[in-house]
């Protein structure tokens, strides 16, 4: 299975564009423009029916790590480490697996050590 996307700057986020989509149903668009509320909200609305799918869960780590979400954003990485990783097709003409594009996405949230 191959899923069209990018990689967003310094930013993680696994963006689904089909050159003529009329309706943008993974906040492509609105993480794009910068506006986050947007594509969470319209992400949100596309996991209701696909829950799983990689690259809505991937555009929400990304919402959610650039809004300091850090803990839920860890968490959608590891909901798609925890499924069979896909190819996806990457706007610069690479191909990354949805593994890799959460394991980067992992490490720029960077880690956090609670201590007493």
């Amino acid at each position: 299975m191959r899923i069209s996307g990018w990689v967003a700057g310094a930013t993680l986020a696994a963006l689904v564009a089909g050159p003529a989509a009329a309706k943008d149903r993974v906040g492509y668009q609105a993480i794009s423009a910068g506006s986050l509320a947007q594509a969470e909200q319209t992400i949100d609305a596309e996991r209701a029916i696909f829950p799983t799918r990689p690259e809505l869960m991937l555009n929400l780590a990304a919402v959610y790590a650039r809004t300091g979400r850090v803990t839920q954003a860890r968490s959608l990485y590891g909901q798609v480490l925890d499924q069979e990783s896909v190819a996806m097709d990457l706007a610069d003409g690479s191909v990354q697996s949805s593994h890799a594009l959460a394991q980067r996405g992992l490490s720029r949230l960077g880690s956090t050590i609670a201590s007493r």
